[in-house]
């Protein structure tokens, strides 16, 4: 399967309404279930063992969507098969009164990867540049003097543009996720968490309440997209009714990065080598 389609080439600029939010791919679920996405996460948890073993690069995996397209299953069914050691997931909310008192890229750093280690941003430093937009929740103090409201969102497109190529050029990948879901898709996921006693815990008002305003992100998710997919960070847009060929797009979207990343297990030096075989040999006497 060929991840291309999905990804959004740098300076090209998209029409979301020309990204299905589901397509007739060839799989059925059980072939993606029970067969590709198992076979394409073991080579994902190989690669990570290596990575983590090698030390030298990390991963920032930004996981960006409406409510209920499918994000922390996606978590849930790929991510937490790797080892516990070398993964990092942190889920961004409201920023708190703390957050607010600082940039608002400051918060972001806590979810950052260490050398070794795959990060992800269940939500992200892109919900700055979407819901106070959406919502005009733009503080005074966040908006330069030499700047008006509408100039603020060319200037944070730019200011994560320069931070994720810091981030890239210090030997951290950054892959971004969009989960493209459709109305209708949301409405039955929701009706489901809400009518099944099970997931009412999955449910949240606030989630209805922001369905009002669907047009309104669907315009801002698509200048997001535009002027912020680059070529050293660009964003993979998900058939996100489709949950399991979404994540199986995932999967090798994540093996494809590592494949050329390519992390070595370290190599134990001749002198360790030599204690290593005389200490295997003392217990195999013992």
């Amino acid at each position: 399967m060929d991840v291309k389609p999905y990804k959004i080439e740098g300076n090209k600029e998209i029409k979301l309404k020309d990204y299905p939010t589901s397509e007739d791919h060839g799989f059925s679920e059980e072939e993606l279930r029970d067969h590709h996405i198992p076979e394409s996460v073991s080579k994902l948890k190989d690669l990570h063992w290596r990575l983590h073993a090698d030390e030298k690069k990390g991963i920032v995996v930004v996981l960006q969507a409406m409510d209920a397209a499918g994000k922390d299953e996606a978590i849930s069914y790929i991510f937490s098969n790797l080892n516990a050691q070398g993964l990092k997931t942190t889920s961004f909310q409201k920023p708190s009164d703390t957050e607010r008192n600082h940039d608002y890229l400051w918060r972001i750093r806590e979810g950052l990867p260490e050398r070794g280690q795959v990060g992800i941003l269940n939500r992200s430093h892109y919900e700055d540049v979407i819901a106070p937009r959406v919502h005009d929740l733009l503080e005074e103090g966040t908006i330069p003097d030499d700047k008006d409201e509408h100039e603020v969102w060319a200037m944070r497109y730019r200011q994560i543009n320069d931070f994720e190529r810091y981030l890239v050029e210090n030997g951290f990948e950054v892959v971004k996720f969009f989960f493209n879901m459709s109305k209708d898709e949301q409405k039955n996921r929701l009706l489901e968490r809400m009518k099944n006693p099970k997931k009412n815990w999955e449910f949240s008002f606030s989630d209805v309440e922001e369905r009002e305003h669907w047009d309104s992100y669907q315009h801002i998710f698509e200048d997001m997209l535009n002027n912020t997919s680059t070529e050293y960070a660009p964003w993979h847009i998900l058939p996100a009714d489709d949950e399991w060929y979404s994540r199986y797009i995932i999967t090798k979207t994540m093996v494809e990065c590592l494949e050329k990343i390519d992390p070595q297990f370290p190599e134990i030096s001749e002198e360790n080598r030599k204690k290593l075989n005389e200490y295997i040999e003392k217990l195999e006497n013992e």
